[in-house]
């Protein structure tokens, strides 16, 4: 068994100027166990309890367990859920090497921001299922190195019978949640011989299934018969042939308000068609589908949250390749319409690796047609937003203050990393065609933003928001709290955004 403990760092206490002042580790913890036992080795002064730091004690004196970790918090004052979320996934990935499979888990019992017990457990459940995912799935010699067995400890007020339930059913919602957010890894994570779009259909359809959500998935047929002709263009080149997936959350007793529309793309493999990519890294593009994975996750959530709350989700899945088939830079293609008795847009192709924008397009116009009246997109759409925001922030837009400002109150319960970028005229100038209505690219700053006014031409006047995820839906390099590969990024966001209607 391993005991896991936060710690954090805080300058001494007592009459000592501010100069002379040094920073000393301080447990977050009442149990005089734990306190004695990492008394010895804290007083050292070589463990500076820095963010993720961590320290192994083996056979702690006063413990049932044989050993005793403890993972820094960082400075005392900007311990936040989130800080104790990633200490979790970190405690996990030290223990699975090590061959660990038992932990229990002592969560902070005070921080400054006197965060409730059951909020900390959720976060705790959440961070310790993304800790224990690992993407070597085809090893011939895999080990399964996956924890077995979790305990979160509760101690004090936590473990009064008031707080318990309320800390149980917090935690078993961090189950709920920390497992649809390493469902959708798992999608992103598949090669895309292992999952093209007709396979992610049918994943997609047995995970509904297994939840309870409703679902149809659609191909090639009904692609013609809807006149989705900016989604079925991008497939066109592909021997594969496309996924429409719709999966529909319908709560008992719900039949007004909002109707949420979740509408993720789905490329499955990008090689940018006959604007064709680099072949440096082109095998990451396995993960083009890390958007339409997202909103899969979400409604995974969302189906066993059971918010009050309508929802549709939209998936367009296709491969972008090159043929005989393939479209061609100055292809004009048309969109599907809203209404029958009114003509879809039309589309210059300028470049055919702009090509996720394309499938949304469609992909929003249909949701809008289902009946939603707010819309939520999500997509590994742009390299230029990696160029704005780096590795560590996603990009979002909206056309709606009042809707993006439940995202952003969203984002304060996920802990994940989004920031806003500008929509506008300017930009709608920039995508004008001179043969059609509008163009897949245009040119080359603002892309990020260009790439969004594309899609807004779809929204239209309906409250939406867009999430660019390209720069963070892969982590390149492993953290201490989580594998290198995909991120899972958007999950939470997604079903905290939908929770809050």
């Amino acid at each position: 068994m391993l005991t896991v403990l936060a710690i954090d760092t805080q300058t001494a206490k007592g009459p000592v100027s501010s100069v002379d002042a040094k920073p000393q580790p301080t447990l977050l913890t009442a149990d005089a166990a734990v306190e004695a036992a990492a008394a010895g080795v804290l007083g050292t002064g070589e463990y500076k309890a820095g963010v993720n730091e961590t320290l192994l004690i083996h056979a702690p004196a006063g413990l049932a367990a044989k050993r005793l970790l403890i993972v820094g918090l960082g400075k005392l004052a900007k311990v936040t859920v989130h800080g104790v979320r990633e200490a979790a996934g970190t405690a996990v990935r030290f223990a699975k090497p090590r061959g660990i499979r038992e932990l229990v888990i002592v969560p902070p019992e005070n921080s400054s921001e006197g965060l409730p017990h059951a909020v900390v457990a959720r976060a705790v459940a959440e961070g310790a299922l993304v800790g224990d995912f690992d993407a070597d799935t085809y090893r011939s010699d895999r080990k399964d190195q996956s924890i077995q067995s979790l305990t979160i400890a509760a101690a004090g007020a936590a473990a009064a019978d008031a707080d318990r339930a309320a800390t149980e059913a917090a935690v078993q919602e961090g189950v709920i949640v920390g497992e649809s957010q390493n469902f959708a890894r798992s999608l992103v994570n598949e090669p895309g011989n292992k999952l093209t779009p007709t396979i992610l259909g049918q994943r997609a359809a047995a995970m509904a299934q297994e939840v309870g959500l409703g679902w149809d998935v659609y191909s090639t047929e009904m692609l013609h018969e809807l006149k989705m002709g900016a989604f079925w263009s991008v497939s066109q080149g592909s021997a594969e042939p496309p996924a429409l997936i719709v999966l529909r959350y319908e709560p008992e007793g719900v039949s007004d308000g909002p109707v949420l529309g979740l509408v993720g793309k789905g490329i499955t493999f990008d090689t940018g068609g006959i604007s064709i990519k680099p072949a440096d890294n082109m095998e990451k593009m396995k993960y083009d589908m890390a958007g339409g994975a997202a909103m899969l996750g979400a409604m995974r959530a969302i189906a066993l949250l059971k918010p009050r709350v309508r929802v549709i989700a939209i998936v367009c899945a296709a491969e972008n390749m090159p043929s005989g088939t393939a479209q061609k830079p100055g292809d004009v293609q048309t969109a599907m319409p809203l209404a029958s008795d009114k003509p879809g847009k039309t589309i210059e192709i300028i470049n055919t690796d702009a090509e996720g924008r394309l499938v949304l397009a469609d992909g929003l116009t249909y949701a809008r047609k289902l009946g939603a009246t707010h819309l939520i997109d999500a997509a590994t759409l742009t390299g230029a937003i990696s160029v704005a925001l780096g590795k560590t922030t996603a990009g979002v837009f909206s056309n709606d203050d009042a809707t993006y400002a439940k995202f952003e109150a969203a984002l304060g319960v996920s802990g994940e990393k989004f920031w806003r970028l500008p929509l506008g005229e300017e930009y709608a100038e920039l995508i004008k065609s001179d043969i059609g209505d509008i163009k897949n690219t245009g040119g080359r700053y603002g892309g990020a933003s260009i790439a969004a006014e594309f899609l807004h031409t779809f929204a239209e006047d309906v409250p939406w928001i867009h999430l660019d995820i390209a720069g963070v839906a892969w982590v390149d390099d492993s953290r201490p709290h989580i594998a290198k590969g995909p991120s899972g990024i958007a999950v939470r966001s997604i079903l905290e955004w939908v929770r809050s209607y």
